[in-house]
């Protein structure tokens, strides 16, 4: 394993990747980040927390990977709280809330993860108030939520709603992610799903972006899934990624 900076989110350009481990098994799962020897950073999503449990989270630490777990957790505040403090504890350095949830619930969640963090002897995580899912595209978002403000301006006011109330980082589309920049400097972090390297498929995925192109618009780090661990060899197409971002700007 690559020896990584603990003191920043990310530097170098495999710093900056995050490898979506969304699917299948814990076993799987771990093959998969040792078929990687450069891999730093892992995001435990719902599909494999549901199927593994808390455990993959350490294990995967024990490995020396940094975790994002990405449940993204929408409660009343107490509950938030009570769940991004045990997240805290399993010591995932990043945590997704959603910004919808409100500021209450934010700063409680953000006061617990500093807390259930610091009883373990770590490091405060960084929770990143999930805006607009990369899912929506503009027309269906309007539509289908009845929501009137254009979808970037309503993830720039959950962005600022989540800065108010104390959280450091934010998750966008790549298309977001310059506006957000500009209103929130680094070191507040901004995670970009929906990354997709030039040929990839976008699947599922609506508002999506080069991994250059992100980084180059403001993103702080990105996610990358199935182009990477779909792919024949995992190892050459995570290479491929971090060649992409050498030299890019941001």
């Amino acid at each position: 394993m690559a020896s990584v900076d603990r003191t920043t989110l990310a530097s170098g350009p495999a710093e900056r990747i995050i490898l979506a481990l969304d699917r299948g098994t814990a076993d799987e799962a771990l093959a998969l980040v040792a078929a990687i020897p450069e891999l730093c950073w892992v995001k435990v999503g719902l599909e494999l927390f549901t199927a593994a449990g808390p455990g993959v989270v350490r294990d995967l630490r024990q490995r020396g990977l940094r975790v994002f777990l990405d449940l993204k957790f929408h409660d009343i505040p107490a509950t938030m709280a009570g769940a991004c403090r045990s997240a805290a504890r399993l010591g995932a350095e990043l945590i997704t809330v959603h910004a919808c949830a409100g500021s209450e619930a934010l700063a409680a969640a953000q006061a617990a993860a500093v807390e259930g963090a610091a009883s373990e002897g770590l490091g405060s995580p960084t929770l990143l108030a999930v805006t607009v899912l990369t899912s929506w595209d503009p027309d269906r978002f309007h539509q289908e939520l009845a929501i009137t403000t254009p979808l970037a301006a309503y993830a720039t006011e959950l962005a600022a709603m989540a800065a108010a109330a104390g959280l450091t980082g934010a998750v966008c589309s790549p298309w977001e992610v310059a506006g957000l920049r500009v209103a929130h400097p680094q070191p507040f972090a901004l995670v970009t799903p929906g990354i997709r390297p030039a040929g990839s498929a976008a699947a599922d995925q609506k508002r999506v972006m080069t991994p250059a192109a992100a980084v180059a618009a403001g993103a702080s780090q990105l996610v990358i899934g199935r182009p990477i661990s779909g792919a024949t060899d995992p190892a050459a197409a995570f290479a491929a990624c971090c060649a992409e971002l050498q030299g890019a700007p941001g």
